[in-house]
Formats: C-alpha cells, structure tokens, sequence
C-alpha cells in the first residue's frame, strides 16, 4: 500500500512540475477552462513529458438577469 501511495504522490508531483513549466500556475486565468486544463496537466503526471498536451474546454451557464 506504501509503494502505490509514493507512485502516485509521484505521478502527481511530475505533472504539476510539468503544468509549472507551461506556466499554467502564473498565466492561468480563473475560468473554468484554464483550471480543467491545470487539473488534467496534473493528473497526467510524466505523460506531458512524451507528447500529451491536454486541453479542456468548458462554458459554464450564465446567471439569467
């Protein structure tokens, strides 16, 4: 259970180190879109580093006046 809890804390350091390197923690905006893309950069963990590039796209509903 250790082993898979270091792998995966890991993972999750590669990507964020990798989203940092993009810039996404000082260039994003605060929009859905920018923080679905953060998110997956993540969670993709040393993917980013043979060729994944995730890009999410969202809208969220506008309030009705």
């Amino acid at each position: 259970m250790r082993i898979v809890t270091f792998v995966v804390l890991v993972w999750l350091v590669i990507g964020a180190i990798a989203a940092g390197q993009r810039g996404y923690f000082t260039e994003a905006e605060q929009n859905c879109a920018d923080f679905a893309t953060v998110a997956v950069t993540v969670v993709a963990g040393p993917l980013n580093y043979a060729g994944v590039n995730p890009k999410v796209e969202c809208e969220l509903p506008q309030p009705s006046p």
